[in-house]
């Protein structure tokens, strides 16, 4: 994986994807002197997710929609928008555990823990059932941050049940759509040889 991201961008969709890259870790010393460690907190817990897709070698389109989306999720938490658009947080829990869920997925791939989600059908329902998984448990990961930083960092973030049990489905749901996007597209560059 490491010789994915060393690998100097050429084409234009990687320069965006790297451009964004160095955007997400610029706003975090930019978030820190404007709004403070807690916020700068959010953009620097970002950034390897930045880089998570460059490491797994997506293909540069698919690696900016990414890297974007996980940038937005970042600046929608440290502007507010989740509690100024309606159905706002759970449209990012879709969209960014989907596609976290997925990242994880081709980076075990990468690693030869199992084959990759298109190799056969077999392997596609595999791939499917494991992004799921996958999904979930990032959602539930996610929901217990939230938990944390409402019991230690601040009271303004919104972790009631209700709350917590939509935003666990939307980003089971999320990953199931990635799941079946990966076994129906090739999303990577090329494939590294298992180990």
């Amino acid at each position: 994986m490491i010789d994915n991201f060393l690998r100097r961008p050429q084409l234009l969709g990687e320069i965006v994807a790297d451009l964004l890259r160095v955007l997400g870790a610029l706003a975090v010393v930019f978030v820190l002197f404007r709004n403070g460690w807690t916020d700068a907190g959010i953009m620097a817990f970002t950034l390897p997710g930045l880089l998570l897709p460059k490491f797994v070698g997506l293909k540069p389109w698919w690696d900016a929609c990414a890297t974007s989306m996980l940038l937005i999720a970042a600046l929608s938490n440290i502007s507010d928008l989740y509690a100024r658009i309606s159905g706002w947080d759970l449209f990012v829990h879709f969209v960014c555990t989907g596609i976290v869920a997925g990242l994880f997925v081709f980076a075990l791939a990468n690693l030869g823990v199992f084959a990759y989600p298109t190799d056969s059908s077999q392997h596609q329902v595999q791939g499917c059932i494991l992004t799921v998984l996958m999904g979930l448990a990032l959602a539930a990961v996610w929901e217990i941050i939230e938990w944390l930083g409402f019991e230690f960092i601040t009271r303004e973030i919104k972790v009631e049940y209700g709350d917590t049990i939509t935003d666990m489905i939307a980003g089971g749901l999320g990953a199931l759509v990635a799941g079946v996007i990966m076994t129906r597209r090739e999303l990577l560059i090329r494939r590294l040889p298992a180990t």
